[in-house]
Formats: C-alpha cells, structure tokens, sequence
C-alpha cells in the first residue's frame, strides 16, 4: 500500500483504519496480530520522517471560475500601465492591430487572432522590449448602416440624418464594448481603456488629412469605370468585399454578323462564297451584358480557322475549333482558311438584336481557354473591356441603374432586373437566329461578402486611387520586396494581386462613412484649386463634431462666391480606405507607437484586405510600406474541414468554450495548432489541448510541491555541489530556454508547445522527476542530495513559469502567486530567467551522456514491464537487473557506480561484461548492451519500499534498508550523481 492509499483512507475512523493496516501487513508478511501492530505504529513513524511533497496549488484547473479573478487582480494592478512602466525608454517592438468590424458577436476566427498577437507581445515583453498594443475597431460602413436602418428606418425618410448618424455611434460603440470584453476575457492584454475607433472625431480628422496627402501627391483619379456594384448594397465595392463562390449561369455562344465583307474578304487567303453569311460567334455566362456591347475583341496574335458550313462562315480560334464542332453539334465543318486576328481589326459587325454596328477590336486578354476566341465587349461591364473601351474610344455604356434594373428606356428590357433578364435575352436571340448554342455553367462567380448575393460589374462615375499614375503599382511592388512575409508564400501572393489589380475605387454611395470633402467644377470636372487648404478646414471641423459636420455645410460656407461653379462630391470612403490609413492615424500619431510597424498579423484573406490597402495608403502618402513584417496564419474549420458558419450549424461559440473549458485552454490550442494552414476545431480536439494542459499543469503542481520547504536564500547548492543529473537537467533546461526564445522570435508557436510538453512529460515526468523522487522523500531534510534536488527545481520552475507565460497566461500567474519568496506584482512584469547557475565544465556526464542514460532506461523498462505482464515482478522495485555491456556501454554505466539502481528505480542493477552475459539476458535495440531481470530475494523496506538485503540488519530498525537507518538515525546517505 502506498502513501497515497493512506492519504486517501486516513478519514476512515482509527479503528477501522487500524484494522486495515494490520490485515494489510499480516496478509503480507504473515506476523502475528501483535507483531503486525507493532510494525503499524514503526510505519506511522517513519512516514513522519519522509519529505512528502505539500503544496496548496490544486491539482484542478478550475479555469472557468478562476480566470475572472486574474483578469480582476491585472484590473486593479493597472498591469498595462505597469508593463509600459517597466519598459519605458527600452527598445520598441510595435504591433500594430487590425481593427475588426464593430458587429456581431466573437467567433473563434476573432479569438485566434488575438490570442496571437497577444502570444506575440507578451513573448516580446519577455525579451525586455517595450511592446505598447492598441487594439482597435472600424465602425464605419454597410453593416452598421444596414443594421441601423432595420432598428430606426433610413436616414431622412423616418429620421433626420442626424439622429441617424447618433444611432450608427450607439450601435458601434455597444459592439466595441461586447467584443471588448470577449477579447480580455480572453487574457488580452493592451490599451483597452484607450483602443482607436475609426469613428473617433480625431482618427475621422486624420482619415480625411490622409486623403489629402494622396491627392497631393497625384494619386487621385476620377472617372466612369466599371466597378464591382452590389445591387443589394446599392453601392461599389472594393476588391476586398467581393468573394468568390460558386453559381450557376446560362453559358451561351451568340453570332455577330460581318456587315463589312468586302473588308473581311480582303484579309482571307481564298475566294469567300459571297452568298454565305460570315459568322463571328462569341461566347459569354452573362447574356444580360449583351445590350451593352460595344465590340468584339479578338487577340491579335492568335490564328483563327475559318470554317464553311452550309449557307455560312464561322470564325473561330485555331485551339478552340474541336471545342466548337462538339458544342455545336457539327459534323461537315470545313476548315477553309487561316487569318490571324490582327487582320480583322476594325471590321465591323452586327449587333445580334439591336440596331448597332461594332467593330473588332484587338486585346492581349483573350485567351483559348474556353468560347471561341472571340470575347463580347461591353465596356461599362469589365475591367478589360473598359481599357479595351478607351483604347478604341468605344461609348463607356452603362444601361443598368443603382438597383440593378435596366433604364427604362433601354428596348426590349427596360425597368427590368438584369438577373430576370437572361432567359428573354436567350429568348430574343433565338427569335433573331443569332443563339448558336445554350447551355449551364457551373462557374465561380464574385459575390458580396455581406450579402451574399451575385454582384455585377457596372460603369459609374467613381473616384479612385490609380494604380499606374505616377507610379503607386511600381512603388508598391518595390516595397513588397523589403517586407519580410511569414508564410513565405504570402509574398506571391499580395505581390501577383498588386501586379493586376485594377484602380482602387475608393467612393461609396453611403450615409455612414467618412466624406470626401471635395468640390469638382461643374464643367470641368477638375477639382477645386484650393482643395488642400479645404481638406484641412473639413477636417477641423470633423475633429470637433465629427463626420456629420460634412453634410451641414454649403459650398458657400467653404468657397464663397465660387461656389456657384462647383459641385459638393456627397461620396464617403470605403472603409477599407479608413483601416487603411490607421498607420497615419494611429501609428503616427501616438507618441507610444511608430511607423513603420514591427508586425502586422491578420488573416490570409487581408493580402487582399488590410495588408494591401495600408501598402497603397502608405505608398501613395509617405512612399514607403507600413510594415517591417507581415504575419498570416489560416481560417478556423470544423473537424472536417468545413468553415465555421450558422447555416451549418458548426459554430463553436467563443463563449461557450470558454465557459466549458477556459480561456487557457483556448489560448493552448492556438499555440498548438499550425496556424500558417487552417485550424480544426472540434470538442474532441479540445479535450485531446486539455489533457495536454493537465501534464503542464500537474509538472507544476509537482515542482512547486517539493518547495514547500524551500528558501532560495539559505538553501540554494553552490553549482558544482550540485548532483550530476540536477545539474544536467538544468542545463537542459537553460538551452530549452534559448530554444523556446527563438520560437517565439520567429513566431514558432507549435514549437513552444511541443517542446514544453515534451519536456514536462517526457524529460521530467518521464526521466528527472521520476528518478528524484526517492532521493526528495527519503534522504535528510537539509542533506545535500535533497537541496541540490530542490535547488535544480527551483531553477526549472522559475524558467517554466516565465516560458508558459505569453501562452498559458492564468496559469503563469497563479503559479507565479505560488513562487516562494518575493517577486514582481505580476509575470507579465517578468523577462527571461536569467540566473541560471555557471557550472564547471563535465565532459564526462555532459548532456549526451544523460541522452544515453535516458535510452537505457527505456530499455530496462521494456524489460521490466515484459516481466511485470508475466506476473514475475510486482512493481520495478521487487527488481534485480543486471546489464551486460560491450566496452563503450561498461564505460558509461561504469560512471554511475552504485547508484545506476536510483536511475533504473529497480531494487539493484549490476553492470557486467558482454562476455559474461546470462542466457535469460535480452538484447537491447544496440547490440552492445542485454539486460537480465529478475525478481529480488530481498526483504521490503517499510520506509523506501525498495527491496534490499541489508533490511533486518539494524536491530533499532529492523524494517528498515541501511540507506534508511542512516537517513533516520545516522548521518545521512550520500549521493554524488543521481
């Protein structure tokens, strides 16, 4: 029976627990009851003289309850202030955080972010640095508005635009505070008191300074481009709120007809049938574009075939042409002639159902991917075919109004939604002979990331930040080169998305964003010549009264008697525009941060976000990237690798785990999880992070259990006193260190992870702290043996406690509570430990020689466990092992002499030569060493259950071994090595 049965049944009254112990002992050893009674009272003597291990540090967790009171405790220490406190004047590491949106509850996407980044900073703040966080939020835009106009109704039909403006603040400012307190419930640490709202009057002020500065420096463009428009919104959209899903659409091939055949003719290398129609048939997934078309493009390096058909030509691209006859169901197409696409330029066609002439036009974007070569032209409905547009200076005709109906006077279609147009178009196209082929198409297609609804491209007049005008795209590809992108990847990736992005459209037909506080003459169109000097006054005024202000003033309050010339622009900015510029507002005008920042850290999906919109700001303002380096880490999934969504019904709620499992647990997933891919979240994966928690958690308990007696100030082990394993696990521990500080600086939070727990349970659980064991309880309470154990913990627990810290935030400080003898108010208030011992060097038993040691008795234990199934041995020690070694096994094991059993924890352990080996020996893995068990003659000792056959010798203590008469009576026993 152990100590630890005893500790559980000493509740059970006296005389019953007598009784036990007796039968116990007489069952046993078969003494008399007198004798049996005797040896019970000698026991309960002798467990008086171990050192058990005591401390108060609960075994369970308890997380959920007793988080809340750390959070509480860091409240009242104003912990924040104290760590800028501490660090003040010391080098800056400033990350600088993305805001989220200001709506809706937190998921776990939220939950991972910040937990890394606030891994980031504390892992910084342990290196000494000064590491100001201010979190932030954007609470301009569409869903505010949306959400705003269901509780209220719109802006100046069931409210003035004032109380609406009052109600967007409310709102955000109640979704600030609800993912505020999720964030620090989390273990968040940072200027929570302080955070930067992009609707604060003073960050809207510096929005509008920001647009200034990039209009002076030539990088605003104004003009009717197609744009992404959501019909929905009843507004553009930028590139970063369109995503791709998949949707089905009617794929069909249309034929333009040749008016000018005499031209087409001119360019063939045959004679044509001048009887036969010449076809040019295009192909396109979006039949209500075709009232806007202007043209056909074809590519000018590209061969077309021309293939005779009954009563007709058709014009198709050379790599396409067996696509064709297969789509088109053709079995006698005759390839007759071959003209490459330059030819053609210019030749006009027919419009397949209105009463228009287009030409062919020449693009570099045709491809021979799919269709026939030949791409529709709709310049107000692309990107490509509106720079195709203005190449050939075709009408920029855009038929489709704000919500997405065609005008009323457009024939065939008019006031009709462009989505319920398709199937009358194709209709009208069969009506006309010109539909060649019909078919659907499933086809990724852009759609609004907040609702969810297919967009369109539409020409509008918008205003934009140009990507090519005074060279923002080749600036901004110059900088990406001196960023430092973690995953590797993720520099092709912004880098490819800069190379062809179109220009920024950055005008919104919104209430609830910032304005751009602009005048553009009424026949020119050119801005007003004083703008910067207007640009300032606005801003003044919005630095008082906020972006309302704008709306309230007349261009006679501004311009005077030239306000009659001008037209007041009512567009705001997009939002990714106000996030964008938080390097100007925020970096630059907090006098704790600065520009460029040490890190930005967000989702893979803000390359073509955040991180490329702070890229164009800061380009285009200061000619530079805001960023030394750009972290990206993956999207939270479900166990099978589906996003997390409602629809689903896989969401896991940041709140209720927490409530389930705690804000540790939490954080220990994130730090184990390689967040460079998506992160699966499951309960069952959660259970698998909390079991590895309670081997972290219960090391600790252990450690700070044998230093219950412990003072660092008269009980510490001069280094070389120290015992040779107590010396190596330090040492060990030392260079753990420097290994989880380099994963950290490169942002390896697996790693910490894994090297942590794999010290906990393995190194010490399974090597130090099992072998320690004998040696903590049994020996004298001030031997050197015990201190030196307790000194080589003490270490250990000081590094740990520090190591955890940034992951396992609540668990470092309540252990750091448990730490015994003065310290800092807080671990967060800690850097690295650095008062390991110096020790002399030990060739000898240096760290490859306890790496062998650690393999040996992985061995043995095999061994050992093969008997114990077999039902020869009890526990390892009723054990007698004797190794037989070759020459390099003999000279290390020769080291340990005597106490090779403490290492092994067996009864005794004999080393032997190779030659001598028993027949009953095993060969190990390496053939130079075999190992023999069996089980031990010996007598138990009552006080180190190690079975030994000097017990009985000592007649004052006869249950006792000799090491254990010495620890009781004499002058201790003496350890050197383990």
């Amino acid at each position: 029976m152990c100590y630890k049965t005893w500790r559980i049944i000493t509740p059970i009254d006296g005389a019953s627990l007598w009784f036990i112990w007796v039968k116990f002992i007489y069952r046993n050893s078969k003494l008399d009851p007198f004798a049996a009674c005797a040896k019970v009272a000698r026991m309960k003597d002798y467990k008086d003289t171990l050192n058990l291990p005591k401390t108060s540090f609960p075994m369970k967790a308890n997380l959920p309850q007793k988080e809340p009171a750390v959070l509480q405790n860091w409240q009242e220490l104003d912990l924040n202030q104290k760590r800028s406190d501490a660090r003040s004047g010391r080098d800056k590491f400033i990350l600088h955080d993305g805001p989220p949106y200001a709506n809706g509850k937190l998921h776990m996407g939220h939950a991972l972010n910040k937990i890394l980044k606030d891994i980031v900073i504390k892992s910084r703040a342990l290196n000494g640095l000064d590491t100001p966080y201010v979190p932030g939020w954007d609470c301009h835009g569409l869903p505010i508005e949306i959400n705003v106009e269901k509780k209220v109704g719109k802006a100046g039909v069931k409210v003035s635009k004032e109380e609406f403006y009052e109600a967007c603040r409310d709102y955000a400012s109640r979704q600030v505070e609800l993912q505020k307190q999720g964030f620090v419930r989390l273990g968040v640490i940072g200027e929570w008191e302080n955070p930067y709202l992009t609707m604060n009057h003073k960050y809207e002020a510096d929005i509008v300074r920001a647009l200034g500065k990039i209009i002076e420096n030539g990088h605003l463009a104004h003009g009717f481009k197609p744009v992404h428009w959501c019909t929905a919104c009843g507004s553009a959209l930028a590139e970063a709120e369109v995503e791709y899903k998949d949707k089905e659409s009617p794929a069909i091939d249309v034929a333009f007809s040749v008016v000018e055949c005499d031209k087409f003719a001119a360019c063939c290398n045959i004679k044509l049938d001048a009887k036969k129609t010449i076809i040019v048939p295009i192909w396109t997934t979006t039949p209500w574009t075709l009232p806007a078309n202007q043209a056909v493009a074809l590519h000018p390096e590209y061969n077309y075939f021309l293939v005779e058909l009954p009563g007709k030509y058709l014009l198709v691209a050379e790599n396409l042409f067996e696509d064709m006859l297969d789509r088109y169901a053709i079995d006698d197409g005759k390839i007759v002639d071959k003209i490459i696409g330059a030819k053609l330029e210019n030749i006009l066609l027919q419009h397949p159902f209105l009463d228009r002439q287009v030409p062919i036009v020449l693009g570099e974007h045709v491809t021979q991917e799919n269709g026939t070569g030949a791409v529709h032209t709709a310049p107000g409905h692309g990107q490509d075919d509106y720079l195709i547009g203005v190449e050939y200076g075709l009408p920029i005709d855009n038929p489709v109004e704000n919500n997405g109906c065609f005008r009323d006077d457009l024939p065939f279609f008019g006031g009709e939604h462009v989505f319920k147009v398709n199937d009358k178009v194709i209709e009208l196209l069969k009506e006309r002979g010109n539909l060649l082929c019909y078919a659907k198409l499933l086809h990724s297609y852009p759609h609004c990331w907040r609702h969810k609804t297919p967009v369109i491209f539409r020409a509008t007049p918008q205003w934009f930040i140009s990507m090519d005008k005074n060279a923002l795209r080749a600036k901004a590809l110059d900088e990406i080169e001196k960023v430092r992108w973690l995953p590797g990847w993720g520099k092709a990736r912004i880098k490819s998305m800069i190379e062809n992005r179109p220009d920024w459209c950055i005008s919104r037909q919104r209430l609830w964003g910032t304005p751009m506080p602009l005048f553009i003459h009424k026949k020119t169109g050119e801005l007003h010549p004083n703008t910067m000097d207007i640009i300032e006054q606005v801003a003044l005024k919005i630095e008082q009264h906020g972006i309302e202000v704008w709306q309230d003033l007349s261009g006679e309050d501004l311009l005077g008697s030239d306000a009659a010339n001008y037209e007041k622009v009512l567009d705001t900015l997009d939002v990714w525009f106000d996030s964008g510029v938080s390097h100007n507002c925020v970096l630059k005008e907090r006098a704790n941060l600065d520009v460029p920042a040490d890190l930005y850290l967000e989702g893979s999906d803000q390359h073509r976000g955040w991180f490329q919109s702070s890229l164009l700001t800061s380009v285009a303002m200061w000619g530079h990237a805001p960023y030394k380096t750009v972290l990206t880490h993956g999207f939270v999934v479900d166990a099978k690798g589906h996003k997390m969504s409602k629809s689903l019904g896989n969401v896991i709620e940041v709140e209720t785990l927490i409530k389930k499992y705690g804000a540790d647990i939490a954080r220990l997933w994130v730090a184990a999880t390689d967040y460079s891919a998506e992160l699966s979240l499951s309960d069952e994966g959660m259970k698998r992070v909390a079991d590895s928690y309670r081997r972290i958690r219960n090391t600790i308990r252990f450690l700070l259990a044998n230093l219950h007696d412990f003072d660092s100030s008269k009980h510490m082990v001069a280094p070389d006193n120290m015992l040779a394993l107590d010396r190596a696990i330090v040492k060990r521990s030392e260079n753990l260190q420097q290994e989880l500080k380099d994963a950290y600086d490169e942002y390896q939070f697996h790693l910490i992870y894994q090297k942590v727990h794999s010290f906990c349970s393995i190194e010490l659980g399974g090597f130090y702290l099992d072998i320690i064991k004998d040696r903590q309880y049994t020996m004298q309470t001030d031997s050197v043996g015990r201190r030196s154990a307790q000194t080589a913990i003490y270490y250990i627990l000081q590094a740990m406690v520090r190591w955890i810290a940034p992951v396992l935030s609540f668990t470092a400080e309540e252990t750091w509570s448990y730490l015994p003898e003065p310290k800092a108010a807080s671990v967060m208030l800690a850097t690295w430990y650095k008062d390991f011992p110096v020790f002399n060097a030990d060739n000898a038993m240096d760290q490859e020689f306890w790496q062998k040691i650690i393999y040996l008795r992985g061995e043995v234990n095999k061994e050992l466990e093969k008997q114990r199934s077999l039902g020869y041995i009890g526990s390892a020690l009723e054990a007698e092992v004797t190794l037989y070694c070759d020459e390099h096994w003999l000279n290390i094991l020769s080291l340990l002499g005597g106490e090779l059993r403490f290492v092994l924890i067996t009864a005794d352990a004999k080393v032997q030569l190779l030659a001598d080996k028993d027949q009953r020996a095993v060969a190990s893995a390496d053939g130079g060493l075999w190992i023999k068990v069996v089980a031990s003659n010996a007598n138990k000792c009552v006080r180190c259950w190690q079975y030994r056959n000097d017990v009985g010798e000592n007649k004052e203590h006869p249950e006792l071994c000799s090491r254990c008469v010495a620890n009781v009576d004499g002058d201790g026993e003496l350890r050197r090595f383990a």
